[in-house]
């Protein structure tokens, strides 16, 4: 991961934009580029494409689409930026919230209209912080069909993909004007390839230990829940070549992950009246301030797990998830005619349970309130039968990283931007302020599929022929 001078025998082939990783940000990114005219080069050190895309629910935030219109949802650029700096406390960079919000929407219809990738918007509930329905994602709501919609239209554009192509070293001026990189192949093998600019798309350092004992050490001993080869190579890059960064404790957790089964269990359960409760039976944190969050807590509960209890209302919704149904048919899910049935098979207290189903129901319907913060009133109290997965909190991608400007330029610490280098999606600091808690639903996404996006065009505009 280092960064070198100009070898002197050159580069054996050039390339007018490199892209190191062929994620959500990095085939946006070159599909923006192909659409001018210009062939760039995604560089993937996977055999097949994933990474924390494949990971996710696949869910981008956008507003101002016309499927939101079409639904009589109300939503726009100001809301959205109101959003996320609401959950980011203010942390966020207005200039890049403002600009990942404009370019969301078009971005989504370009994305369908232009390339045929599915997506709908998902409606029925809304996530932590949202003030509109704005989720847009696969039908199937999984990553896995959002990367196969950007592989398949990325070969239809005619995009070079080189896999198992593992980028270790950068080739730059001593201005930091990158001239080109360094594969390797699992064989040992590698080659040196040159290019006009390059934008770096290979996420955050989330699979980097050392990093996260540094920048996060609260999550030192989670579950990692993405993808192994995050490991920093971003940053570490960037800072090398003088790049200025920020906000390096930030990152997305998720307290909703299946134990011991590792799979993710939609939030959607408790947005819409389940609740999670420890091995004591007890409730210990407002389940909607946010997933991410609430990683933290549910580490901090005896052994690390908590269990997620809801009734068939919500099971019916949660079978319209496909993880959810993997979790099911990997046997994660108990069930309980009553709080005694539930309690005996879970392992809790029969009475702490009791007591806990009781005040969310006084809690629902108005009799009292939640001295946890939870407003229960908006959703029906749960009802027997019930059901109940034991989960656990995770790390799943870090939000901190190089300092851009709204064209996705990296910048130095004096503000200016390095010649020839971009970077989106968690190579970049994102948007979610300085710690856990600044993680609005979706940023992951929206700053990947939006910086992709500015790049690929600021990236586009600076190598075309005059």
């Amino acid at each position: 991961m280092s960064v070198r001078p100009t070898p002197p025998d050159g580069f054996a082939t050039t390339v007018p934009v490199a892209i190191v990783g062929g994620g959500a940000c990095g085939l946006v990114a070159a599909l923006t580029l192909a659409d001018t005219g210009i062939a760039p080069l995604v560089l993937e050190r996977d055999a097949t494409p994933s990474g924390s895309t494949g990971l996710s629910s696949g869910m981008i935030p956008a507003c101002g689409t016309r499927m939101q219109r079409a639904e009589g949802v109300e939503d726009s650029v100001d809301l959205l930026v109101r959003d996320v700096q609401a959950k980011a406390k203010g942390q966020a960079d207005p200039a890049i919230v403002e600009a990942v919000a404009a370019v969301s929407g078009p971005t989504i219809e370009w994305l369908v209209d232009r390339h045929g990738i599915e997506l709908t918007l998902v409606g029925g509930f809304l996530y932590p912080g949202f003030s509109a329905l704005r989720m847009h994602a696969p039908p199937s709501r999984q990553g896995a069909d959002l990367m196969g919609g950007l592989l398949r239209a990325g070969a239809e554009a005619g995009i070079d993909l080189l896999t198992d192509a593992h980028v270790n070293a950068l080739f730059a001026d001593p201005d930091g004007r990158v001239r080109g990189l360094q594969i390797e192949r699992p064989d040992g093998g590698g080659e040196k390839i040159g290019c006009g600019a390059l934008i770096l798309a290979c996420n955050g350092f989330g699979g980097n230990a050392a990093m996260i004992r540094q920048h996060i050490p609260e999550m030192v001993e989670a579950s990692y829940f993405g993808h192994a080869g995050n490991q920093g190579d971003a940053v570490i890059w960037g800072q090398a070549l003088g790049a200025a960064i920020r906000h390096m404790g930030a990152y997305q957790g998720h307290g909703s992950v299946a134990a011991p089964h590792n799979i993710l269990i939609t939030w959607a359960l408790m947005m819409n009246g389940g609740i999670q409760i420890n091995r004591d039976g007890r409730r210990f944190a407002d389940e909607h301030r946010g997933y991410s969050e609430q990683a933290v807590d549910v580490l901090a509960q005896p052994d690390g797990i908590a269990w997620q209890v809801f009734d068939d209302r919500l099971l019916a919704l949660g079978r319209e998830f496909e993880d959810f149904r993997q979790a099911e048919a990997a046997g994660a899910l108990r069930h309980g005619d009553d709080e005694n049935a539930l309690a005996a098979t879970i392992g809790v207290p029969a009475m702490a349970l009791a007591k806990t189903l009781a005040e969310c129901r006084k809690w629902a319907a108005g009799k009292a309130y939640d001295p946890l913060g939870r407003d229960f009133s908006s959703q029906p109290a749960l009802a027997p039968p019930y059901h109940a997965i034991k989960v656990s909190g995770a790390l799943f991608h870090t939000q901190g990283g190089l300092v851009i400007d709204p064209l996705a330029r990296v910048l130095r610490p004096d503000g200016t931007a390095l010649p020839n280098l971009f970077a989106g999606g968690g190579a970049a600091c994102g948007v979610s302020g300085s710690r856990v808690w600044g993680y609005l639903s979706g940023n992951g996404l929206l700053t990947a599929v939006g910086l992709g996006r500015l790049a690929g065009q600021t990236a586009a505009a600076l190598v075309a022929p005059c």
